[in-house]
């Protein structure tokens, strides 16, 4: 028997179809860190995870924001922004920062209704990992978020371009499989797979002396940072932890 009334799809399945022109659009205009930069500091900031509160650069006084139609102040927490400032650092981005560009957690979020919370980028070892994000225009953000097509298409080039999957538990059926070497229908033929694992996807930044300078900074901080008995909200042994789980020697 016939529904009445205006029949709509399925958000994806309605662009389902139209799947290898989006990949084709990510393959073309997708900028990837370069793996040597992955390699000599695999987490830009260990501090930070999706959701945690933020604070001064003292780490003594959270921050609050106040909405001027209601007068009400409410803490602040982490969103994207610390996540945002690793990738381009990592990327290098020359300055003034481009308009248009959204950060993409590759194991993040694998609800397409955003009704759960993901637990990988509220983990310190992930947020700010550089292997774990790719910088794409803006319009191209809602495709990786919600198509696990596309987001399986980039977990795989991530594995091969960077020998890293994600180890948390929420995804380990997915990360295994990756690892086993799969390689998914319509994968861009110009990303780095098993037999031609060397290649570099178009859209990867080089690895510069500006890199260096800026790893040797970001090593410099964390350093600093954990040396300072004065941080009283500062996650020291959080942060310790993650340098552990990465090997970072800041040294």
């Amino acid at each position: 028997m016939a529904v009445a009334g205006f029949y709509i799809p399925d958000g994806n399945e309605a662009l389902r179809d139209d799947i290898p022109a989006v990949v084709e659009l990510i393959e073309r205009t997708a900028r990837w860190v370069h793996p040597k930069t992955f390699r000599r500091l695999p987490v830009w900031a260990p501090h930070a995870a999706r959701g945690r509160p933020l604070y001064d650069s003292a780490w003594a006084r959270r921050y609050t924001n106040t909405k001027k139609a209601t007068k009400i102040t409410a803490e602040k927490f982490e969103g994207n922004v610390a996540a945002l400032n690793a990738l381009v650092a990592a990327l290098g981005v020359a300055a003034p920062k481009p308009k248009n560009w959204t950060v993409c957690h590759i194991w993040g979020y694998d609800d397409p209704s955003f009704a759960q919370q993901s637990s990988v980028v509220q983990d310190p070892r992930y947020f700010s990992c550089v292997a774990n994000m790719v910088w794409l225009p803006t319009p191209l953000k809602g495709f990786t978020d919600t198509l696990p097509e596309i987001k399986a298409m980039l977990r795989v080039c991530a594995f091969h371009l960077y020998g890293w999957a994600c180890e948390h538990p929420s995804v380990a059926e997915q990360s295994e499989k990756v690892k086993n070497g799969w390689i998914p229908e319509g994968y861009p033929k110009t990303w780095p797979r098993p037999e031609q694992w060397e290649i570099l996807p178009p859209g990867t930044a080089p690895f510069s002396e500006q890199i260096e300078r800026e790893i040797a900074k970001r090593k410099s901080k964390m350093k600093a940072d954990l040396a300072n008995a004065a941080f009283l909200h500062y996650p020291k042994e959080e942060v310790l932890s993650v340098l552990r789980f990465w090997g970072i020697d800041l040294d």
